[in-house]
């Protein structure tokens, strides 16, 4: 069937072309991303309707989810027919598919090399536009204690203290340690401060008994691994 102009409502094409009852009818594999988000935002505008609008949004990313995963709030308000509310829509659902990714890793619960640590980590740091320091606490038998946020900063940096890095660790009784900074650049190479706070955890666990195990640089889809390394 051809299909009908675009700024004519959903409810008026044919009922296999429309994204619910598309899904109803042969399921939601059957939908594309675009179909997706149309059901999520609802409604177009007068002169688009949702799944074009959507199409719209997914072009601005090169049609990539994990592109379309950093885009914030005030980014997808920049679609005309995107509000406050469509666009906040938008972003739960984003994070809703983030936390079942994490949840997924977390359920492994042992970490057996820089890989399930760099897929722990992903879901949380490598969507965000600055840097964030976290310490992923273990048993000894590398069964995950805790995750920990240490710190929070800007686009180019964030300032680690070694010693509220070891502080949950000692409180939960940690025996290992891995440790996890992004590069919102992308960049994977570990700086020459990256390289020195490595050292100095390293040699601060130490004195507490406490393996340390890894530094693991999260930049978007790739990472660096001290540990894999040999640094």
């Amino acid at each position: 069937m051809e299909k009908l102009d675009a700024n004519i409502s959903i409810k008026n094409w044919d009922i296999d072309d429309r994204p619910r009852e598309k899904l109803l009818n042969k399921g939601i594999n059957s939908l594309s991303h675009a179909e997706l988000i149309a059901i999520l935002i609802s409604s177009g505008s007068q002169k688009e309707s949702a799944v074009d609008l959507s199409k719209r949004i997914l072009a601005s990313v090169d049609n990539n989810l994990h592109e379309l995963g950093k885009l914030n709030l005030a980014d997808l308000q920049k679609f005309h027919g995107i509000g406050e509310a469509k666009a906040i829509t938008i972003l739960s659902a984003l994070e809703l598919g983030r936390r079942r990714k994490l949840s997924d890793v977390i359920n492994k619960k042992t970490i057996h090399s820089s890989k399930d640590a760099f897929e722990l980590f992903q879901p949380l740091l490598g969507d965000i536009a600055h840097e964030e320091f976290w310490v992923l606490l273990l048993n000894s038998a590398n069964r995950i204690i805790d995750k920990v946020k240490i710190s929070q900063g800007g686009i180019s940096g964030t300032v680690a203290d070694v010693r509220l890095i070891l502080q949950p660790a000692i409180l939960k009784s940690a025996s290992g340690l891995i440790i996890c900074h992004n590069h919102p650049s992308g960049n994977t190479e570990a700086s020459n401060a990256d390289i020195k706070l490595t050292e100095k955890v390293r040699s601060a666990a130490e004195l507490f008994s406490i393996k340390f195990l890894d530094h693991i640089i999260v930049a978007d889809k790739k990472y660096f691994s001290f540990s894999d390394q040999g640094v």
